[in-house]
C-alpha cells in the first residue's frame, strides 16, 4: 500500500519515545522542534536528553518500559537497541495511534523522512523504509542545490502572496498571473546575490504594472 504523504501539526500533542540513546535523541528533538508534548521512557539517556528534562521541555522516566507509558500518546516511537522491548511497545499501542518502531518499517504505521529544511520551506524524501541510505544521499543532493538562500526566498514569496491576495482592484485572474510571474528564476537570483532592495523593488514593479494593466481595461 502506497505511504499517504502529509505534514503534521504537532504542537502540544502528547508524543512518547521509548529509548534513550543517540537514535531516540535524534527523534527527539524533532519533535520538540516541531512543539510536541514528549514523555520518554528509557533505563539510561544520554546527557542530552537530561538536559531538556532538567530544562523542563520533556518528561522523563528513568525505568524500564511499561504498556501503559503509551497509553495516552498521539504519536508514539520506539527507538531501543532491544528488539523484544520495541516490538512490545508495537504491541501496547492501539489503532488508533501512530507508532514508529527503528529498523521495523513492517511495524511502523508512520516513517520518518529524510529533510531539508531551510526556514518554511521542507522538502522530505522516503523510501516507504526500503532504503533509508538512499534518502540520507538524495538530502544531500538536494542540500547543496536548495541553498540557505530559500529560507529568504520562502519569506519573500509568503509576504508577496499576501500582498497580492489582498488586493481586491485586482481580478483573481490577474493576481495568479503576478503570483506566477513572482516565481520567476530573477528573484531568487536577486535573494541569492543579496540584492535584496532591487528583489523587493522590481516585486512592486510587477504589482503596480498589473494594477495599470486592469485599470485601462
Amino acid at each position: 500500500m502506497r505511504p499517504y504523504a502529509m505534514m503534521v501539526n504537532l504542537e502540544n500533542k502528547r508524543c512518547a519515545v521509548v529509548g534513550g540513546g543517540q537514535v531516540a535523541e535524534r527523534k527527539i528533538a524533532s519533535l520538540l522542534a516541531a512543539g510536541a508534548a514528549v514523555s520518554v521512557v528509557s533505563p539510561s539517556c544520554t546527557a542530552l536528553i537530561r538536559e531538556w528534562e532538567q530544562a523542563g521541555k520533556l518528561t522523563l522516566r528513568l525505568r524500564p518500559f511499561v504498556p501503559d507509558d503509551v497509553a495516552d500518546a498521539v504519536l508514539v516511537i520506539a527507538a531501543t537497541s532491544d528488539p523484544a522491548v520495541n516490538l512490545a511497545v508495537y504491541e501496547a499501542c492501539g489503532p488508533q495511534q501512530w507508532i514508529n518502531v527503528a529498523d521495523r518499517p513492517d511495524l511502523c504505521s508512520f516513517t520518518v523522512p529524510s529533510v531539508v529544511e531551510r526556514g518554511d520551506l521542507t522538502v522530505a524524501i522516503s523510501t516507504g523504509g526500503n532504503n533509508p541510505g538512499l534518502a540520507k544521499k538524495m538530502r544531500r543532493q538536494l542540500e547543496a542545490w536548495i541553498g540557505p538562500e530559500y529560507e529568504d526566498y520562502t519569506l519573500f514569496l509568503g509576504k508577496m502572496r499576501r500582498r497580492v491576495l489582498a488586493l481586491d482592484k485586482l481580478s483573481p485572474a490577474n493576481k495568479r498571473a503576478i503570483l506566477a510571474e513572482l516565481l520567476d528564476d530573477r528573484f531568487l537570483h536577486w535573494t541569492r546575490s543579496g540584492e535584496i532592495e532591487r528583489r523587493d523593488r522590481e516585486a512592486e514593479a510587477v504589482v503596480a504594472g498589473w494594477l495599470e494593466r486592469q485599470e485601462e481595461t
